[in-house]
């Protein structure tokens, strides 16, 4: 889901679909001594589930009738299955003598369970369950649910499936969990001429009167619960034969097929590329990627297998708004949920403790896909460096939790889709990957998938492979290390020239951003240098390192490469080496330096000045991604200084630094621009436009009356930042405006980002005038919530009360997945500490116990913040004085 060997392979992997169904033995055993968790009786497990279901949209309701194989393990009078919002009729069990018994069926709503009682001791052997039953159709991505969405021929309704984590069980009684795995037969009695699309293709259609058609699919292989998938609606599809006669194709609502082909041919080309790294080609006839309008508060695509879900703005390039920014995201989403059709779904984490292995590889390997097939868009080795710096800022709070961590209910499994499962698990794998080298990876790999497909596994399995791939190497600690406990190494550093040699002493620390005293974790930390452009050196620090490079003259960079999962304080003597050579460094140490400056500074173990010396004296050709982050920094000072007076003198230095470099980019795209360039031009516009630039303003400002009169002459490149400065500073008139262009609008991606600006005004009136619209239709079923998370960006205060003031109806417009992060996540920018108390005294009345983790961690940010500013503005006031008149 996306918040992406020299080993003999053996014969089954190469199979068809089919002939796996034939031929696959059971199931990996997970790690010696590895209980799974599960919330159901260890007396019986299923293996092929025979589904047909008939909705009624219109009545939000639907019938099922389900047959499930199952295998009773030990005596018992009961067999207990996950169901959730279900009524059951008819239900019977046919033995292994062929005689069948009346069950009585049972819901437990508390635990998401239906028992179905024999009335006597059942003998283990070979059963079939059969049921009618009876479910809900929801509005938001859980289970089956229904999107509505406007065309110019009117509203129309599709309908589509979402399970992961736990919600199969609103489709059909089953045993909802990774590692009950089975096959299935899916059949779905729908409106003529609607298509309905699911896993497999299509075996048989067939009219059974009354408007309605009955569709078959093909037998799916082995696989867990969360990866069924089903769609039925208005919709057309594009194909093209792939790899190894697998058919790829999209689909999208009628009218929009076009807008898919940039998705259809990356699959394409990722396809191709992972049958290669994998060594076992994709096993299903046929991958389809389905696109929907609307959106989630939890996920934005899902990794069904052979029908990957992808909401409409992260799959369709639209020529009217869709930027190259857009057209990288959708390539890397692409390239994420077809990792997970090995990492994920041939082999499946056998319990949500090791989510990682399908969450934090994929989102690694579209990174790594993505930029070996788009070189022209040189997302190069300095975007390892931001995945893995985001993913330290929520790994340096005393919050975070291990990437392999401990999952007890399925609303702990929900909160688990975060930034360390997803961005620190893609840096620990990109640092592994690094110590042991591409190729020695991609073996254990390779041999991982070949000993679990159509199996479960836990990461030690993964781990035992990749010791065995790099032999002498102390591969199980260190990645014990880094999965295993939470945290962020901090390596001290400080080069001294001795004898015409350097030497480095290494010292191991813990970087923390709300525990500034706690007894630093230990870890074995692969740490790579690097002198000038010599060949780096990697050493394992555990506690205290030296290292002797040849000669005195080149600086020595720390984490060369910047692959290392660790932040780096250089002694002051160090910094000023480093900062003498800067220019010297390579691009990526040079976006580390920084990087590391500015989060040593924040936490006042490296002086403020350090990090302002280094904005002062970046040059004008620096590498983009490091005035990226210049203006990401002068960003984050400037909110330090929000209702300040102090705020004009810091906002004279930032515009003054920032100006030149817009200016000499200017407005409009050039024939020669990379796509670096073009996303430099718009984070420089947004960020002098919000820092109050009146030049920048007054030209957005221009340029959106010109677009009024003629939409098109408004870049695609240009478009939501020009729209985003407009609407930030909008007054009433203007946002007016902005609505009618809303609700005048029928393409759905339009539409949304229309809606999405009428929650960025800074006016507090007209925000209230957001938060109101999104409790009504106007903004359709799935619009409401993510007005109500825009408008908190600016002002989280009020869009907290109101959330939590209307709670049962904002209930209804969040998918349940999703709430116990919803609401706290509204407070999180904001910096008045009594919003720390009204989060925590909201999860203590709302939020289970088990479950308030994101809340915490948003009241802690909220005080960590508050307590931080207070550090730094002293230090930052000084340097202002000094350097800005």
């Amino acid at each position: 889901m996306r918040r992406t060997l020299a080993v003999a392979v053996s014969l089954a992997l190469a199979l068809t679909a089919v002939d796996v169904l034939a031929t696959e033995a059971g199931p990996a055993a997970p790690a010696a001594g590895k209980a799974i968790t599960t919330q159901l009786p260890a007396t019986a497990r299923p293996s092929h589930y025979r589904i047909e279901v008939t909705p009624d949209v219109e009545a939000r309701r639907f019938t099922g009738k389900v047959e499930i194989a199952l295998e009773v393990l030990e005596p018992t009078r009961s067999i207990v299955l996950q169901a959730v919002d279900m009524n059951f009729s008819n239900s019977r069990l046919t033995g292994p003598d062929g005689k069948t018994i009346t069950l009585k069926a049972s819901a437990d709503a508390a635990n998401q369970t239906a028992s179905f009682d024999a009335g006597r001791i059942l003998a283990p052997g070979s059963y079939t369950l059969s049921t009618d039953y009876t479910g809900l159709i929801g509005t938001q991505a859980n289970g089956l649910f229904v999107l509505e969405y406007p065309t110019a021929d009117g509203n129309k309704k599709a309908l589509f499936t979402q399970f992961e984590n736990s919600d199969a069980r609103r489709f059909v009684p089953s045993w909802d969990e990774p590692n009950f795995k089975a096959t299935f037969d899916l059949t779905m009695n729908v409106p003529a001429g609607q298509m309905a699309v699911s896993n497999m293709p299509v075996k048989q259609t067939r009219g059974i009167g009354k408007g309605m058609e009955q569709v078959v699919f093909g037998t799916s292989p082995k696989m867990s619960t969360y990866l069924l998938f089903l769609a039925v609606g208005d919709f057309e599809r594009a194909a093209k034969a792939g790899p190894d006669g697998v058919e790829i194709g999209v689909i999208t609502q009628k009218g929009k097929i076009d807008q898919a082909r940039f998705a259809l041919e990356s699959s394409d080309e990722v396809l191709r590329e992972f049958n290669d790294y994998f060594g076992v080609p994709y096993p299903l006839p046929k991958l389809d990627n389905i696109a929907a309008p609307g959106r989630s508060q939890f996920f934005g695509a899902m990794e069904n297998w052979g029908a990957i879900f992808s909401f409409e703005h992260i799959l369709l390039v639209d020529p009217k708004i869709s930027s190259i920014g857009d057209q990288q995201a959708i390539y890397s989403t692409a390239a994420h949920e077809i990792a997970h059709q090995w990492f994920g779904n041939l082999v499946t984490m056998a319990w949500w403790d090791d989510l990682w292995l399908n969450e934090g590889f994929a989102t690694w390997m579209a990174a790594r896909t993505t930029r070996k097939l788009h070189p022209e868009w040189n997302l190069n080795d300095t975007r390892a460096a931001f995945t893995s710096r985001g993913a330290m800022e929520r790994d340096a709070y005393a919050t975070t939790h291990p990437v392999v961590q401990h999952v007890q209910t399925v609303e702990q499994a929900s909160q688990a889709f975060d930034a360390i499962t997803y961005g620190k698990g893609a840096a620990v794998i990109s640092m592994l990957e690094d110590y042991i080298g591409a190729d020695a990876w991609r073996d254990g790999v390779r041999s991982y998938i070949a000993a679990h497909a159509y199996g479960n596994a836990v990461t030690d399995q993964l781990w035992e492979q990749m010791d065995r791939a790099a032999p002498g190497k102390h591969f199980l600690q260190v990645a014990h290390d880094f999965t295993l406990q939470p945290g962020v190494p901090l390596i001290k550093a400080d080069a001294q020239c001795v004898g015409g040699k350097t030497r480095v002493a290494l010292e191991q620390g813990e970087y923390s951003l709300d525990q500034p005293g706690k007894t630093p974790l230990r870890w074995q930390v692969p740490v790579k240098l690097r002198a000038g452009k010599a060949e780096p050196v990697t050493v394992l620090v555990d506690g205290i390192s030296q290292v002797e490079l040849s000669g005195c003259k080149a600086p020595v960079v720390v984490n060369a490469g910047q692959k290392g999962y660790f932040r780096t304080l250089y002694s002051p003597g160090h910094f000023k080496t480093l900062r003498t050579g800067f220019d010297s460094l390579p691009a990526v140490d040079q976006l580390g330096v920084f990087m590391d400056t500015s989060a040593l500074a924040v936490v006042g173990q490296q002086p403020e000045a350090d990090l302002l010396d280094l904005v002062t004296t970046l040059p004008a050709d620096a590498a983009t991604d490091l005035w990226l982050v210049a203006a990401g920094t002068m960003g984050a000072i400037d909110k330090l200084y929000r209702d300040d007076p102090r705020q004009t003198q810091f906002r004279r230095f930032a515009i003054a630094r920032l100006s030149p470099v817009m200016q000499s980019l200017g407005w409009d795209d050039r024939k020669d621009d990379s796509a670096e360039t073009k996303q430099l031009r718009t984070r420089l516009i947004a960020t002098l436009g919000g820092l109050g630039d009146e030049a920048v303003l007054a030209e957005a400002r221009r340029r959106f009356d010109a677009f009024l009169a003629q939409p098109e002459s408004l870049s695609p490149e240009l478009r939501r930042t020009v729209l985003g400065l407009v609407a930030r500073n909008a007054d009433a008139a203007t946002w007016d405006t902005l609505r009618k262009l809303a609700n005048a609008e029928t393409a759905s991606l339009v539409r949304e980002q229309y809606f999405n600006l009428l929650a960025l005004p800074a006016d507090k009136a007209l925000a209230q005038r957001a938060l109101d619209m999104a409790l009504t239709p106007e903004p359709g079923a799935t619009g409401g919530a993510a007005l109500i998370a825009a408008v908190s960006r600016e002002h989280p205060q009020l869009a907290f009360d109101f959330a939590t003031g209307h709670r049962e109806k904002v209930d209804s417009l969040v998918d349940s997945t999703s709430r116990s992060r919803y609401y706290p996540g509204l407070a999180g920018a904001a910096n008045d500490l009594s919003m720390a108390a009204k989060v925590r005294a909201f999860a203590a009345e709302h939020i289970a116990e088990g479950s308030r983790r994101d809340a915490e961690t948003v009241a802690t940010r909220i005080e960590t913040a508050v307590k931080l500013r207070a550090q730094r503005r002293p230090q930052l006031d000084a340097w202002l004085d000094a350097n800005v008149k």
